[in-house]
């Protein structure tokens, strides 16, 4: 089994921030690790967020790849596509996240996101992005329109291109599958964080702490002192290979 061979040091954090209520939503348990951040325009995001993980905590049964991954997600859009728009807005949410699963012999990371929370490996102390964020604001970085280090202050930065629900009929959601290496530590977050914080802040937060809940304290201690104007979630998983 695969829970022989890699052992898991897990912490979770969470925040509501300055909002009135927190519309993430997270799953931490049985060797899956998601947030979904509700979306803030959409009504009930907290509704679809709770939704959306309630279908991808699925994803906990026998040892997943990027099919079982990509079918999941499209199951999680249909339930929340199928929330009430009490309003005339279908309830919409991000969703991110990192499984343990093994692929032929090999322990695996399989990571799925759609929208603009976050997941993040760091290996040797180097914190590296997984995730490619589906929002406008990522579509002018990689086209080269707005350089990369004025995308955390453009007005337009947290308005996302694909979620489940809200009100395409169809979702495609992004999935790696990366082998597990010894030492690594995976970080899944909600935007509450990475509004607030940089990646060399974050790293920095990361290297600071040993092990996985104070690590997830610290940084949510962090982006609250930032300003904390967003909800904020953070799960962090340190992997060690058991010989």
């Amino acid at each position: 089994m695969i829970e022989d061979r890699v052992r898991l040091d897990v912490g979770v954090a969470t925040a509501r921030g300055q909002r009135a209520r927190n519309e993430d939503f997270h799953w931490a348990a049985d060797g899956v690790y998601l947030v979904a951040d509700g979306m803030g325009g959409h009504e009930a995001g907290d509704v679809a967020s709770r939704t959306a993980i309630e279908v991808l905590r699925g994803l906990a049964v026998g040892t997943p790849g990027p099919d079982d991954a990509r079918r999941t997600v499209r199951q999680a859009h249909s339930a929340v596509r199928d929330l009430p728009a009490t309003t005339g807005r279908r309830p919409g949410t991000t969703a991110t996240g990192v499984v343990l699963t093994e692929h032929g012999d090999t322990p695996c990371w399989l990571v799925v996101n759609v929208g603009d929370s976050r997941t993040y490996r760091m290996a040797g102390g180097v914190l590296e992005q997984v995730t490619l964020d589906h929002s406008e604001v990522a579509e002018l970085v990689a086209s080269g329109i707005v350089p990369a280090d004025e995308a955390s202050r453009h007005p337009r930065r947290n308005v996302v291109t694909r979620v489940l629900g809200g009100g395409a009929t169809q979702v495609e959601p992004d999935v790696w599958l990366l082998p597990v290496s010894p030492g690594d530590r995976m970080l899944v977050c909600s935007d509450g964080l990475t509004d607030e914080l940089s990646d060399a802040r974050i790293e920095a937060e990361l290297r600071a702490e040993d092990a996985a809940q104070p690590a997830a304290d610290r940084l949510v201690a962090a982006a609250l002192a930032a300003g904390g104007h967003d909800n904020i979630t953070v799960i962090v998983v340190d992997a060690t290979l058991r010989r």
